[in-house]
């Protein structure tokens, strides 16, 4: 018994040696980032926005990329919001390149304060007054992610996941923002409660009205992203607002994926997802000239390293 006990932690400490071997070279062999977390100032310092950056080693000068959450359904989930949750998505981003600035808009995680953003009741919701508050917080990351040192301030995208999709569009509408060469919406909308009403969210016109202000504004190519089975915006809906957003002119590309999981609405944010919304942002990036290529990990990150050294 001693013998097999012996033999099994021998083992087992071999398995180990070279789990962490493996993990060290994988980890090793790709570019390396570095993460911080940072407060913002938003409207001249009237209040603070909690942000985390993650972004590629080095001096750059890199592309930067501002990367919007969404806004969940009850007021919990909103005060735990935190950017943890797109954090392999920015991997993903800083990789090819971008210092990605995910903040957190006031009344949600770290940033706390007042739901700012709240459009009222969906019988007649004010969604210019909602997005238009949004969009204070997200320009104010997007300005201080222009100053950073290692930042080329002339290739700015504005990204989101369902209402930090809307956010994002309406910044680069109503804001203007200089340096913005694309914005990539994901489950872009608001208004979705699958609990009570699957795929259709409430309020459809009143925001359809809002992209057909922003499809006179935006000048700069959108991506609109959608699963099949969205439980928030089911195609009917997000083929709408996209139509009516390019009825004003502005250029975009909407992009139906295969239904996804459970619920499509999380394509973005589920980390096997990744396999299908890559290739979209790709092709639509190259498309519009807009680089987006894999970074070539340094010499340093080239050598084997064991974990923990």
């Amino acid at each position: 018994m001693k013998g097999i006990s012996l033999l099994i932690a021998l083992v087992a400490v071999l398995c180990w040696a070279i789990g962490s071997v493996a993990y060290a070279q994988d980890d090793f062999t790709r570019v390396r980032l570095v993460e911080e977390e940072v407060r913002i100032p938003g409207n001249n310092g009237n209040y603070n926005i909690a942000a985390k950056i993650l972004r590629p080693e080095g001096a750059g000068p890199y592309g930067a990329i501002v990367l919007n959450h969404g806004a969940p359904v009850s007021a919990e989930e909103r005060r735990n919001e935190t950017p943890d949750l797109l954090l392999h998505t920015a991997a993903i981003f800083a990789r090819r390149g971008y210092v990605v600035v995910m903040p957190l808009r006031r009344g949600f995680g770290a940033t706390g304060g007042e739901f700012a953003e709240d459009a009222g009741s969906c019988r007649n919701p004010d969604y210019r007054r909602g997005e238009s508050a949004a969009s204070e917080d997200v320009i104010a990351a997007y300005d201080y992610a222009r100053t950073l040192p290692y930042v080329d301030g002339s290739r700015m995208i504005l990204a989101g996941q369902s209402a930090g999709g809307v956010a994002s569009i309406f910044t680069a509408g109503a804001r203007a923002p200089q340096g913005l060469v694309a914005v990539l919406a994901f489950a872009a909308g608001r208004g979705g409660n699958p609990a009570r009403n699957p795929g259709v969210p409430c309020a459809v016109e009143p925001l359809a009205r809002v992209f057909d202000e922003l499809g006179k504004s935006v000048k700069v190519p959108v991506l609109f992203h959608y699963a099949e089975n969205d439980h928030f915006f089911n195609p009917q809906t997000s083929r709408l607002w996209y139509d009516r957003f390019t009825a004003g002119g502005a250029r975009a590309e909407y992009v139906l994926q295969p239904a996804f999981g459970k619920d499509g609405h999380y394509i973005f944010s589920d980390d096997s997802g990744v396999r299908y919304w890559l290739p979209a942002v790709e092709r639509f990036l190259s498309k519009n000239g807009v680089a987006f290529e894999p970074m070539e990990p340094s010499e340093q990150a080239r050598k084997p390293m064991l974990a923990g050294q």
